[in-house]
């Protein structure tokens, strides 16, 4: 059984229904239907549950069990037989009711010259006769625990000490995970008794904490152990965990900030805690402007003629702008001032009321829990959850006017504990909002850098760029002409892959030499960079104005200074398809070769074997296009033994040979009568490189040779073709005369090998992001 995280759950429903589902599951009504189920599990089922069961069970009997929702109400077909049950039951009599009794033994006076009677203070302070009785009734408690908890709340005020069965209880509930409430502490109680009760109640909290931050960091480094390939791998339900132990450490918050509030302001203790302490910020901010309509009419004249004045035009736009991190959320694609200096990135803002801003300005929250958790998940992502609570709880005045003395926020010890067990969660990579959240529109900044050769660092050209990730990806997005640095807003595109960089080619000095691209999530803080150091324009390098570029995750500890400057100067190797050709002593030996392809094809087998999400696409693409990825290292294989280099003219790309190897096959295919008429299986093989190499032809015109030849070999992984076209390539005639004699496709101890190992990928369906197939179907 695990918890029910509720802002997974409205993420998966339609839009029309979130405002009436938002409410709904804050209600008392679906609180006691998720307890009930959760208590159906080991004593006797609600009736009213059951009743729910059951038509759930109709429901799937009539749709089949696939049934997610129906598209509209299903009328109850058990109504008239629940009519027949009532009829026949109030057609009997059960009980007789005994005629009322008097509650007051002394009737008070009946007369009062004029004025309101005194109330009789024994009879209003009576408890009710039955109360008890009803508690022992109560359906979603067990036995064991309802007599425990009965013993906690009759005997407490009574006995003025703790005993040993109540800590024990306190304990198995903290143990469990069932949500511990906070005690009740009432007038009559002695202030030991009270100092006591709340103590314990503190290290429990405290206790609970500690239990589930380790739960937290065992769960995901066992995680990232299977994705590297170690561990059982019985992980299927590894996101869904996560997701569940995320929830739970934010319902431990709430508990914690509920704990000794002197006044509850709102549905999430948190939230209000933070609220708060944003409006605090707020007026202490010395450089946001003064209303003028609280000041004087001649302060707010003066105010006046100083706005309009010419020299602090700017500075009064700037001063009404609002804090960075909310303008730069609100803003539309727009680009900076065109210059020549070098882009720079200007480092996102370390600030509690800034990561607040973000979460306010997301439209599908509705409520004050939802923003609570929302805040949690991204805090707990940057890595600052420890350090904006620290910041949080600093604010001793704030922290005084909040809470009672015994709250756990004000037990400085207990508090330093709890803030370094959240620090421990720094030590492990989280996506908790990037994954969640997955309808929030966020916005990307992304800063170009260019060659620094004068000649090559601008263009002429219609230039854009598009950007895929796990979530999605986005239409060319078209950059402001002259400006290196811009921002775009789209729905949440997850963790970033891939970046396709292009122009139209026109203008009279389009070609442009691009060193990297760096784009950055403006919320979540995380920095993709894309080495590129390949020139985009026709009639130089491979005639490509589009290049696919494979993006790495920037570590948060790189600074923003180290990265621009890094950014700046050209790739020492950059990712296929721009990878930069270089010479034939810079070429690994065949030794070499081997290995890397053994550990490409080994890396792409056990994500293969372990999928159990599509967003593991994602790293399918690092492990094909990436450094030392599958197409880098058959690129090495086949410039073993090439015969590029030519006297007169172009040097030869590895395009032009599988060119001039289907022109082959299509004339051998032409010749069914003749002597060289292949096999039907041979024939298939031949049919399908056909097809294949005319569709990548006529569909990626703006794409490059080598380009062509990266989407070359990622679509024949697809088509389990990659081992399969390794013996006709070697006895084609074309092999012969650009292959020498010592290459993979010549050698038969090297074919076998190459062939062997490329076998192994054909047992698996791999499926391919749409940034990578460029449009292009299956060819069978």
């Amino acid at each position: 059984m695990q918890n029910f995280d509720k802002a997974t759950f409205l993420s998966d429903q339609p839009e029309q229904h979130l405002p009436f589902l938002s409410r709904f599951i804050e209600s008392q009504m679906f609180a006691t239907l998720i307890d009930n189920k959760i208590m159906a599990s080991w004593s006797e089922m609600e009736p009213n549950l059951r009743v729910f069961d059951r038509r759930i069970r109709l429901l799937r009997k009539r749709f089949g069990e696939a049934l997610v929702r129906t598209p509209g109400y299903e009328p109850c077909t058990t109504i008239r037989d629940t009519e027949l049950l009532l009829e026949k039951r109030l057609a009997s009599v059960d009980i007789v009711v005994a005629s009322p009794q008097e509650v007051l033994q002394t009737a008070g006076p009946q007369q009062h010259s004029g004025v309101f009677p005194l109330l009789d203070p024994v009879a209003l302070n009576k408890e009710p006769v039955h109360r008890s009785q009803k508690r022992k009734t109560m359906q979603w408690r067990t036995g064991h625990h309802c007599h425990h908890h009965q013993n906690i709340e009759q005997h407490e005020p009574v006995d003025g000490e703790r005993t040993a069965d109540t800590v024990g209880l306190l304990q198995r509930v903290s143990s469990t995970g069932i949500s511990l409430r906070q005690p009740k502490l009432r007038n009559d109680m002695s202030p030991a008794r009270v100092a006591q009760t709340n103590w314990t109640f503190v290290e429990t909290l405290l206790k609970d904490c500690k239990s589930k931050t380790k739960r937290m960091l065992v769960e995901k480094m066992g995680t990232e152990a299977v994705e590297l390939g170690h561990g059982s791998g019985e992980s299927s339900l590894e996101g869904v965990e996560e997701n569940t132990l995320i929830a739970s450490l934010c319902d431990l918050l709430e508990r914690i900030w509920s704990h000794g509030l002197q006044k509850k302001q709102g549905k999430s203790a948190l939230w209000s805690h933070l609220t708060n302490y944003q409006e605090l910020k707020e007026c202490d901010d010395t450089s946001k402007p003064i209303d003028p309509n609280f000041l004087t009419p001649d302060l707010s004249s003066m105010a006046l003629e100083t706005d309009l004045s010419p020299s602090s035009q700017r500075h009064g736009r700037e001063g009404h702008k609002l804090p960075e991190g909310r303008s730069q959320i609100s803003s539309s694609p727009a680009s900076l001032p065109p210059n020549s200096e070098q882009p720079n990135l200007r480092p996102l803002p370390v600030s509690l009321t800034a990561d607040m801003r973000n979460v306010q300005a997301m439209t599908d929250i509705k409520t004050h829990i939802g923003y609570a958790r929302a805040w949690v998940r991204l805090s707990l992502e940057k890595k600052l959850l420890s350090r904006h609570l620290r910041t949080l709880l600093s604010d001793s005045a704030l922290l005084r006017s909040q809470y009672k003395r015994y709250a756990f926020l004000r037990c400085e010890d207990e508090k330093e504990q709890f803030l370094y067990h959240l620090l421990t969660l720094n030590a492990v990579d989280y996506f908790c909002f990037t994954n969640t959240y997955t309808g929030t529109k966020l916005p990307y900044r992304v800063v170009i850098f260019p060659s620094r050769k004068t000649s090559a660092a601008t263009t002429s050209a219609n230039s854009w760029v598009a950007v895929s990730g796990t979530l999605g990806e986005t239409s060319p997005v078209p950059i402001p002409r002259g400006a290196l640095e811009f921002l775009f807003r789209h729905k949440n595109l997850g963790i970033l892959t891939t970046l396709r960089i292009g122009h139209d080619n026109s203008g009279p000095s389009p070609k442009w030499m691009v060193e990297h691209v760096v784009v950055r999530n403006e919320v979540t803080g995380h920095t993709y960079k894309f080495p590129c150091g390949r020139w985009l324009g026709r009639g130089i390098d491979d005639d490509s104005t589009e290049r696919l570029l494979v993006g790495e995750l920037v570590p948060r500890d790189v600074d923003s200074d180290e990265l621009v400057e890094t950014c700046r100067t050209p790739p020492p190797r950059c990712h296929s398809p721009s990878v930069p050709r270089r010479s034939q002593d810079a070429r690994p030996s065949l030794a070499e070769i081997q290995h890397m392809l053994g550990d490409a094809v080994n890396s792409i087998v056990k994500l293969l074997y372990h999928r159990k999400h599509d967003k593991e696409r994602s790293t399918l693409t690092l492990l094909l296009c990436g450094e030392t990825g599958l197409v880098y290292c058959l690129e090495q294989a086949f410039l073993t033994g090439f015969k590029s280099t030519r006297l007169f003219g172009r040097n030869l790309y590895l395009w032009d040979y599988f060119l001039r190897a289907k022109e082959q096959f299509e004339a051998t295919l032409l010749d069914s009568d003749g002597d060289m008429t292949p096999h039907p299986s041979e024939k298939q093989i031949l049919h399908c490189y056909c097809n294949l190499v005319n569709q990548i032809g006529s569909t990626s015109h703006t794409l490059g040779k080598d380009g062509k030849f990266q989407l070359f070999v990622c679509l024949c992984a697809r088509e389990h073709l990659l081992s399969r076209m390794l013996t006709p390539l070697s006895l084609c005639c074309v092999t012969l005369e650009m292959y020498e004699e010592q290459s993979f496709l010549r050698s038969p101890t090297l074919l076998t090998f190459l062939r062997q190992i490329l076998e192994s990928l054909d047992e698996f369906d791999i499926v391919l992001e749409n940034s990578l197939t460029q449009g292009i179907g299956g060819t069978h």
